[in-house]
């Protein structure tokens, strides 16, 4: 008990471990991956107080108050929802203890502190995260270059002569409307990047 208030005190209950694969079904987290939507996890920190499970579809942290306390609050943030924004790593200096990766996930910011003798394990998750971040950015910027074609040519349809009445313009344009907007959605708002923690986690 007084070594956990003393961690607690300190500091040191919140530097975490990255759990090595074949101990993911060890931890909590791994109780609310989604198999059956095809989920898995890639990189999972676990700390006294919390795990954030980094999965190819969303990052899912169980959120501790404390080391005293057995009380979590799950949160789950989906890429598809929620952009990956500000990834920063800060490397351990001589005399720290722990290395220290931040980033944002839709308007939550964290920041999570790792042992330093994992340094090149935590790499590995910042470049994941800042591609993902700049897949993201590059897709909103796409999906609203749709959202504002479809505008004009809306516009210019409407500034056209025609022979068919107000209302079947506007059936037809709505749905021609909804049918763009729905394409360019699934196309630019990405829901799985297995691929990119593939890429960098597993090399």
């Amino acid at each position: 008990m007084f070594k956990r208030v003393a961690a607690d005190a300190l500091g040191l209950s919140d530097i975490g471990e990255i759990i090595d694969p074949q101990n993911f079904d060890k931890v909590d987290s791994d109780d609310y991956v989604m198999r059956e939507d095809n989920e898995k996890i890639y990189f999972l920190i676990k700390s006294k107080t919390d795990e954030y499970c980094f999965t190819n579809l969303a990052l899912i942290h169980l959120d501790g108050t404390s080391a005293l306390s057995k009380k979590r609050l799950l949160k789950r943030y989906s890429y598809y929802d929620h952009d990956i924004r500000d990834v920063f790593l800060e490397t351990a200096g001589t005399v720290d203890l722990d290395a220290e990766i931040k980033f944002s996930i839709g308007s939550t910011p964290y920041s999570v502190d790792i042992k330093k003798t994992q340094i090149e394990h935590l790499k590995d998750l910042y470049k994941t995260l800042y591609t993902i971040s700049s897949i993201q950015k590059e897709n909103s910027h796409h999906y609203r270059n749709a959202e504002r074609s479809i505008e004009i040519a809306s516009n210019t349809v409407h500034r056209s002569s025609s022979t068919t009445t107000l209302e079947d313009q506007f059936k037809e344009i709505n749905q021609h409307t909804f049918n763009w907007l729905h394409s360019a959605r699934k196309a630019y708002c990405r829901k799985d990047f297995g691929e990119v923690f593939e890429k960098y986690i597993n090399n």
